[in-house]
């Protein structure tokens, strides 16, 4: 893993130069120069310079199987071998491809989903979702229904569609305008919320009643879906109360709406849970899946079908459901195979397990981290590996910390050999799915000793 001095120093000189990182200023980057990570191994990380950290990133939500799983690296080796790439538009497939199919219908059958269209990541299947959630209704003669009703502070991917429907402006105001008929109501979010409303019961249904209230206005009869996030995760990792998702769904079924869940995030046992939708006991007409499904070895991304969904197209008869949509990777087999690998081993593991156990373990301790830190306003996850700790200024205000401040802890923390993900206010930590409990106690002192390092400066 150790790289030659003068590539080392190559890499650094060149470092930011000549590409644009996502999700920052070119300035920025190029003034501050990311972190060049060379090596991965199970949870850890190592950079250019030998420092070896956990990743309590998991690559970006999606590194749920470690950096090495063997099995899903075997996997893309033999598949190279046999076929690198063929494609699955009209007339063509590959052996992967089907196994794969077959695969996950199993995996999400208790979800009621049952058929496949596979992409090439996240922002790619929820733009899939959206298309084909317009197309449903146009097979069925509603060619009224367009739009889409979304949550604030949720997110949804970059492109137009994804863009549209995302719940913050940091990912909109410099794209706009975007896509028309896009709504969105108040999020789950009992720390901050319109309502000034810290009951999560309460505020789930005063959320409820606020998308009712959207529909009546816009009319039942021009909106496509209610697309959805089962836990906002770059949002500030916001988990609604239990009883949020299952109104959302009797309130879509009664006014004929389609439910999206998007699990690019939380599918394939980030949550606890096998999915999101699985979580609080809902089943959506399309769920959004990614990350995971290869481990981030390879760029692949799945939206899951419901039956009826299923039949609408399948039984039609004047042509409407032809699908004038795809990708060129669309159901590559190098991915999936690596699917395929990784879905043996999510389930030979029982992540889900693990994820449930160890994110109690992390939530608690940045709750106990929250009673010695002032600067720390508040703590949420206890749903699977999913946590975030939001930090304010002044807790009784709710003041936010200024923008240079948080990105300081996260140095001081990855100091004491731990990654850790900034999201404006918020720290996230999304460690990998086999984090073990030794694991998960460094997190938690790597935090402690960042946090204490600041507070003594």
């Amino acid at each position: 893993m150790n790289i030659p001095l003068k590539d080392s120093n190559f890499l650094k000189e060149n470092n930011a130069k000549h590409f644009f990182h996502p999700m920052a200023h070119p300035a920025d980057s190029l003034a501050n120069p990311p972190r060049i990570i060379t090596g991965g191994k199970g949870v850890h990380i190592q950079d250019i310079d030998g420092r070896e950290t956990i990743d309590a990133v998991g690559g970006l939500w999606n590194v749920n199987l470690g950096y090495s799983c063997q099995p899903v690296k075997e996997a893309i080796a033999k598949q190279l071998d046999a076929l690198p790439y063929y494609s699955t538009f009209r007339g063509t497939s590959n052996d992967a491809v089907i196994d794969l199919s077959y695969e996950l219908a199993e995996f999400f059958k208790e979800d009621g989903l049952a058929r496949a269209f596979f992409t090439s990541g996240g922002s790619d299947s929820v733009e899939t979702a959206l298309r084909l959630a317009r197309q449903y209704h146009k097979i069925r003669g509603e060619h009224g229904r367009t739009k889409f009703i979304s949550v604030k502070k949720g997110y949804h991917g970059t492109h137009i569609g994804g863009a549209s429907v995302n719940g913050n402006a940091n990912f909109r105001a410099a794209y706009e305008p975007l896509l028309p008929g896009c709504f969105h109501i108040p999020a789950p979010y009992t720390y901050r919320n319109p309502f000034n409303e810290t009951d999560p019961e309460k505020l789930a249904a005063l959320c409820v009643a606020a998308l009712e209230d959207e529909i009546a206005f816009q009319g039942a009869q021009t909106i496509a879906a209610f697309i959805v996030e089962p836990v906002l995760g770059a949002g500030g990792v916001i988990p609604p109360h239990k009883s949020f998702l299952p109104a959302i769904k009797r309130i879509c079924e009664k006014h004929g709406i389609l439910l999206i869940t998007d699990e690019v995030i939380t599918a394939y046992g980030r949550t606890g849970a096998w999915s999101g939708a699985r979580l609080w006991g809902v089943k959506p007409d399309i769920m959004c899946t990614a990350k995971a499904i290869t481990n981030g070895y390879f760029p692949f991304g799945a939206v899951m079908l419901s039956q009826e969904f299923a039949n609408t197209f399948e039984n039609d008869i004047t042509g409407a459901a032809a699908i004038g949509h795809g990708y060129t990777y669309s159901g590559h087999p190098v991915g999936a195979a690596a699917a395929i690998a990784c879905l043996e081993e999510t389930k030979r593991l029982d992540v889900a397990s693990n994820a449930k156990a160890r994110g109690t373990q992390l939530y608690e301790g940045a709750c106990r981290l929250m009673d010695k830190y002032e600067l720390i306003g508040d703590v949420r996850g206890g749903h699977g590996l999913m946590t975030a700790l939001e930090l304010v200024s002044d807790r009784k205000s709710k003041a936010p910390v200024d923008k240079a401040l948080p990105v300081k802890l996260q140095d001081a923390i990855y100091d004491n050999g731990v990654m850790v993900r900034v999201s404006g206010p918020n720290l996230i930590l999304s460690p990998p799915l086999i984090l073990s409990e030794a694991e998960a106690s460094q997190i938690i002192e790597a935090l402690d000793r960042g946090f204490a390092s600041l507070a003594n400066s």
